[in-house]
Parts: C-alpha cells; sequence; structure tokens
C-alpha cells in the first residue's frame, strides 16, 4: 500500500521557521520526483517545491531564498523535507506532499499557520 506521511506543520510567528517531513512508503519512489504543494482557502493548490531523483529542484518564486527541499533515499523509504524559514502570513495553507510514479500520490496535508 502506498503512503505518503507528512509530519511537522503547526502554528508560528512572522519571521519563523517550519520543518516538514514526508515518509513515503510502499512502492518505489527513489527514482522519481517528489515535492510539495500548498492550498489556501479559496485558492488553488500550488506547487511550492520539487525535487528529482537526481536533486535538482524547482521552487516557486514565493519560495526562493526562504524554502529548501532535501531528500533522503533509503532502502525502503523516501523522505523529503521542507525547510521553511522566514515564514510569511501569506504562506498559511495546507501543505502536501506530492510523488509522482505513472500517476500521482498524494499526503493528506498538513496545517501550517503564520500569524502575523
Amino acid at each position: 500500500q502506498v503512503q505518503l506521511v507528512e509530519s511537522g506543520g503547526g502554528l508560528v510567528q512572522a519571521g519563523g521557521s517550519l520543518r516538514l517531513s514526508c515518509a513515503a512508503s510502499g512502492i518505489i519512489f527513489s527514482n522519481t520526483p517528489m515535492g510539495w504543494y500548498r492550498q489556501a482557502p479559496g485558492k488553488q493548490r500550488e506547487l511550492v517545491a520539487l525535487i528529482r531523483s537526481g536533486g535538482s529542484t524547482n521552487y516557486a518564486d514565493s519560495a526562493k531564498g526562504r524554502f529548501t527541499i532535501s531528500r533522503d533515499n533509503s532502502k525502503n523509504t523516501v523522505t523529503v523535507a521542507l525547510q521553511m524559514n522566514s515564514l510569511k502570513p501569506e504562506d498559511t495553507a495546507v501543505y502536501y506532499c506530492w510523488a509522482s510514479t505513472t500517476r500521482a500520490y498524494w499526503g493528506q496535508g498538513t496545517q501550517v499557520t503564520v500569524s502575523s
């Protein structure tokens, strides 16, 4: 069974930091791109950052310079982390872990709330 399990969301003041983590298991994700999307109330889900199997990355303009995505490929579980620094109230959203093989897989989402 494929699972993407997220952790690390929460409430933080503007300027603070959070680290999100996603553990992917149940299928071989080590060779697939993975990343993080977010969805704020009333808005469409948007890509925040992605990382390919070789380590190359892409970031949304809003995340550049503040967020860092990383991955750790182990034998049975791939972990993808998103380090978020200098958080702003507009970063408030539900953050979803994502992985893509022949189809997209999503985690259950974790709430990030940044207070001003």
